[in-house]
């Protein structure tokens, strides 16, 4: 058994490059819980997270080149979880199952390391107007990175699609969420593995019609995210009845004129405008 849980630990490492290695303290009490902090804190060749409930101590294993200690521990927290770092928000722990709501024992130390973390992060600075912009910039590249791929869809070019996707992998892995709002957090903790997922297909491959069918669900996902999202200027949410099979599609975009994403010039302007969101 020992060896099968090495290789397998082994095997888990692989996948991410650069690999890092720490233990630290997360609080917990059972299986549930085990699921809900490896969940939160993995991602897909960046991160990947393993909690003995009996122990309460976890195995973080992340690329430092895209990740880090505090970023793991952030998401961890905002599903509940606290650490000696980061508290998790009291309102999300009072929603925990009430099998999972452990004795929180290190709350004070907890809420002081996360206030020096703030006060790095913001450069001692409490302004909220700063703090709002810092908030919506966290999802302003991936929208715009998102909008760059779809426009390389429209023009059904592979090579720039794959490029796009590329620079839209990392938006997404920039993502600070401890930034982003209340309702952003929520939807973004529910499709961010998808986000990544079909983007990462979409990057690893310079076959378009292979890229639009990660596409059709990357857009489902983003649609999500846009309507929690502040928007400066309204965004367009577009379906072409043709595509996916003759299932439909949807895409968005920041004109309302259509420009067809699924099947570029051979039937550009197929598709309507189904709703705009401001």
């Amino acid at each position: 058994m020992a060896i099968t849980l090495l290789l397998s630990f082994t095997a888990c490492n692989a996948k991410i490059k650069n690999a890092k290695t720490e233990s630290v303290k997360i609080y917990g009490n059972c299986g549930m819980c085990e699921t809900t902090i490896e969940k939160a804190g993995n991602v897909k060749k960046v991160a990947q997270v393993d909690w003995n409930k009996d122990t309460k101590m976890a195995t973080l294993t992340y690329d430092p080149s895209k990740t880090n200690q505090d970023e793991i521990l952030k998401r961890i927290a905002l599903a509940g979880y606290d650490s000696d770092q980061f508290l998790a928000p009291d309102d999300v722990y009072a929603k925990l199952p009430e099998c999972c709501q452990y004795d929180r024992v290190k709350k004070s130390e907890t809420v002081k390391a996360v206030a020096i973390d703030e006060h790095h992060n913001h450069g001692g600075a409490t302004d909220k107007s700063t703090e709002t912009k810092q908030e919506v910039n966290q999802l302003k590249s991936v929208f715009e990175n998102y909008f760059a791929l779809k426009d390389a869809l429209v023009k059904s070019d592979g090579n720039l699609a794959s490029a796009k996707a590329k620079e839209l992998l990392n938006a997404l892995n920039a993502v600070q969420m401890n930034k982003l709002s209340n309702e952003e957090h929520t939807v973004w903790m529910k499709v961010m593995k998808d986000l990544i997922f079909d983007t990462e297909h979409i990057e690893e491959t310079k076959d378009d019609g292979h890229q639009r069918d990660h596409f059709n669900t990357l857009s489902d996902n983003m649609y999500q995210l846009f309507k929690v999202s502040k928007q400066e200027t309204p965004t367009y949410y577009q379906h072409c009845p043709m595509a996916n099979n003759g299932k439909g599609a949807n895409w968005l975009s920041k004109e309302n004129t259509v420009k067809n994403p699924y099947y570029g010039s051979k039937m550009l302007s197929c598709g309507k405008t189904v709703e705009t969101i401001e």
